[in-house]
């Protein structure tokens, strides 16, 4: 028959204590910290699931970063070609106006050429807006600016034979869109003497030349269709982009829902299994201290 001494009792009766008094702690701290995982061995699947839904996280937010620098670019570029498809049907308003030689004096037409070299050169400023260090429409070029004074294209890529090297952005795991346009590619290859620059250029040099500006006004139209479709092109990629950030929100909500399942407590249902181990513990507690008790025979023994 075995012998149960008083020490054996004793140190069975601590070992229960401590193991739910560490229980109650460890629904506690979780109550404290509203997680359910402190250290990976307290969850080695739950923690797997939430590296790689940080991980998720930290990648959809740098794509929502993609999109907003993204859409600063083309943001800007559908303003400027807004602006000067804007000035370019003044211009063509002029040059109309201007075939109607019979009717012009010499200091009308002399305004007419005035106002359409005005124009040239604030479309020669819009050109050459820089955003964010680099010219709007210079494609790769490390320069400061896209056209220089005399309306020649000094950005990079378009022109030249050098192709275009398209400045894009990663905005999923699956998508990269193009977020700039170079000049020649909106208003014409200068190589062929038919861009804005140079048509805008030759308008107010042919004035008081109506058999001139008749061919510039069919330049005119020609350059007209190029730049509308380089801002319908702009204004296709921006919809992407107002899409692509709609849905980079979606994720970014589901990603963290998706978190908060795996890290969270659920507080009503620790509250309860932090009482019940409570009333346990408290009742352990009185029922050690009842088989504790030691007799003057305990001592004898």
């Amino acid at each position: 028959m075995m012998r149960i001494t008083q020490r054996a009792v004793a140190q069975n009766s601590l070992a229960g204590l401590n193991t739910n008094l560490a229980a109650y702690n460890r629904l506690n701290e979780r109550l404290t910290s509203g997680k359910t995982i402190s250290k990976p061995s307290d969850s080695p699947t739950g923690t797997n699931t939430s590296m790689l839904t940080r991980q998720g996280i930290a990648g959809n937010d740098q794509y929502g970063r993609n999109i907003t620098d993204g859409t600063t670019f083309l943001d800007a570029t559908d303003t400027a070609l807004q602006d000067m498809l804007s000035q370019l049907r003044r211009v063509r308003d002029l040059t109309v106006q201007a075939l109607n030689g019979g009717a012009q004096s010499a200091s009308s037409q002399q305004a007419i050429a005035t106002e359409v070299s005005g124009i040239r050169e604030s479309m020669l400023g819009q050109a050459n807006q820089v955003v964010q260090g680099r010219p709007l429409f210079g494609g790769v070029t490390g320069g400061s600016k896209a056209y220089d004074s005399t309306g020649a294209y000094v950005g990079v890529g378009g022109a030249n034979g050098v192709a275009v090297q398209p400045l894009e952005r990663r905005i999923s795991d699956v998508e990269t869109i193009r977020v700039d346009l170079t000049g020649p590619e909106a208003f014409g290859d200068p190589a062929g003497g038919k861009d804005l620059f140079s048509v805008v250029k030759s308008v107010a040099s042919h004035v008081d030349d109506t058999t001139a500006l008749s061919d510039d006004l069919k330049d005119l139209d020609g350059v007209l269709d190029g730049l509308l479709a380089a801002a319908a092109d702009v204004g296709t990629r921006a919809s992407r982009l107002e899409t692509a950030a709609s849905v980079n929100s979606s994720q970014a909500l589901n990603l963290t829902s998706r978190l908060s399942a795996t890290e969270d407590v659920d507080l009503p249902k620790t509250i309860m299994e932090m009482q019940m181990q409570q009333v346990g513990y408290q009742a352990a507690l009185q029922a050690t201290a009842q088989v504790m008790q030691p007799t003057l025979l305990d001592f004898l023994r």
